[in-house]
Order: C-alpha cells, then sequence, then structure tokens
C-alpha cells in the first residue's frame, strides 16, 4: 500500500505541475527540500512566488485532500518557504494547496477525477 501511495502522490504532483504550466505558472522548483523538510513545487505567476503543497487520494473517505494540510504541516511549509525566501527573494510568498482525487490505472497512469487549486490557501 505504501508503494501505492507514493506512486499516486508522484503522479499527482507531476499532473499538478502540467496543469499550473497551462495557467501560466512558471515552475520554479520541484521536491524544493532543506534540513526543514519539502515543498512540493515552488512557482512564480505576476507578484507572487507560490509554494504549492500538492494532496492526491484516491477517494476522500477520510476527508478532503486538503484537510491533511493541517496548522503543523502548514507551519513547517511557511518556515521552509522563509528559507527559500531569504536565497531567493523579490516577490511575494503566496501558500496554496492543489488536491487532486483520482485513481492509478493499470498502465500506471494517474486518471484525475476531480482537481482543486486552493489559492491562498493559509497565511
Amino acid at each position: 500500500m505504501k508503494r501505492h501511495n507514493k506512486d499516486l502522490g508522484d503522479l499527482g504532483e507531476k499532473y499538478a505541475v502540467k496543469r499550473l504550466r497551462r495557467r501560466r505558472y512558471k515552475i520554479v522548483a520541484t521536491n524544493y527540500s532543506c534540513k526543514l523538510g519539502e515543498i512540493d513545487i515552488i512557482a512564480a505567476k505576476g507578484e507572487y512566488i507560490v509554494f504549492i503543497e500538492v494532496k492526491t487520494r484516491d477517494n476522500s473517505e477520510f476527508g478532503r485532500p486538503a484537510e491533511a494540510v493541517n496548522g503543523v504541516k502548514q507551519r513547517r511549509i511557511a518556515k521552509i518557504a522563509s528559507v527559500y525566501m531569504t536565497r531567493h527573494s523579490g516577490r511575494t510568498a503566496r501558500f496554496d494547496v492543489i488536491e487532486i482525487l483520482g485513481r492509478l490505472r493499470f498502465n500506471g497512469k494517474l486518471k484525475v477525477n476531480e482537481f482543486n487549486h486552493i489559492e491562498n490557501a493559509f497565511y
């Protein structure tokens, strides 16, 4: 089951990058990491550097995917973003969450049933 979740998450992040590019976001980094942790996607659009957490699930049995980005996770993302911004300043930070509901197909591809980009999701 762990491998399934990892594969689902990785495919969800790739799908999110494609959708963001179509919406004219410039992808700055994927899986940006520092000693404090990792941010799934860092993108630029207009005046913003956007820090994006992607949550992909195959169902919402235990709640919406975005609900997994709780206060603890939000604070961790904000700290990592702060590290990034000290090295790459110049724009205003924004925190988004992308939630994807979908399933892995037998061919290893992601079948997306729902895509929801929540801008200014926190802070």
